[in-house]
């Protein structure tokens, strides 16, 4: 009889979708996010690390808010997960939302302060395209390790109401996990920062192919930033270095 020929297993692939201005309790109760609380892992004590929202997408990408207290522009070194991937030979996209064919460009849907990889080397980086390729890239011969979502102004909660992020994640976040490319996937989401409350204490979810085993333990961007350079193999950005990563089970 003819040898069985395994089954090729996909590399570890994370995906990141990043939400706005929403604490932890004004979420978790919602629809389609009170299914994934259920089903997936939510963390407890996770909180973000500053206000407004530039900065904590900073955070995310490369452990660091580099003193940045406002949503202006501003050059960055080339130092976050995007130049380290790039580096590694690693193929990445983010995926904007609303975005036009300038990433420096803000449009009625998409805010550049919500795409923290216009900032590093202040330019554009190849790998940021439109959200309308995403489906496409997954089921391409080389689809990326490292995915990044950026929904627009309106579904991501900022300036619609939080049922309206709700259904665009009912949309979207199934077809992320059915995808064989994601077979071997974890998928965080996020978000930014809560509505201004005391402790920043926003909603985490751990989906996929691993769960968080510390559901309880106190975590925040950099965190979520050095546990997907782990998944990835990555070495650690110097800001992230002495950082505790989720703990997955």
């Amino acid at each position: 009889t003819p040898a069985t020929v395994p089954k090729a297993v996909q590399p570890v692939r994370v995906a990141v979708i990043v939400m706005e201005n929403q604490g932890y309790d004004s979420v978790v109760g919602l629809p389609y996010i009170h299914t994934l609380v259920s089903t997936a892992t939510a963390l407890t004590e996770y909180h973000a690390v500053s206000h407004p929202s530039l900065p904590n997408y900073l955070a995310l990408t490369s452990g660091l808010t580099w003193g940045i207290t406002n949503d202006g522009y501003h050059v960055l070194p080339e130092q976050d997960i995007g130049d380290q991937l790039t580096a590694a030979g690693l193929p990445w996209r983010a995926y904007m939302e609303g975005m036009g064919t300038d990433c420096l460009q803000d449009t009625g849907e998409y805010a550049v302060k919500h795409d923290p990889f216009a900032y590093y080397g202040g330019r554009c980086p190849a790998s940021v395209v439109p959200f309308s390729q995403l489906t496409g890239d997954l089921a391409g011969a080389t689809p990326p390790r490292f995915i990044w979502i950026t929904p627009n102004l309106c579904h991501d909660m900022h300036d619609c109401s939080p049922t309206v992020g709700d259904t665009w994640l009912q949309r979207t976040v199934p077809m992320l996990l059915a995808s064989p490319a994601m077979s071997n996937g974890v998928v965080f989401i996020t978000w930014d920062e809560n509505d201004g409350g005391g402790s920043n204490q926003v909603l985490t979810l751990v989906l996929g192919s691993k769960r968080a085993a510390a559901p309880a333990s106190s975590y925040s961007h950099p965190s979520l930033l050095a546990t997907v350079e782990d998944l990835l193999g990555l070495p650690r950005l110097g800001a992230t270095r002495a950082v505790t990563a989720i703990a997955l089970g």
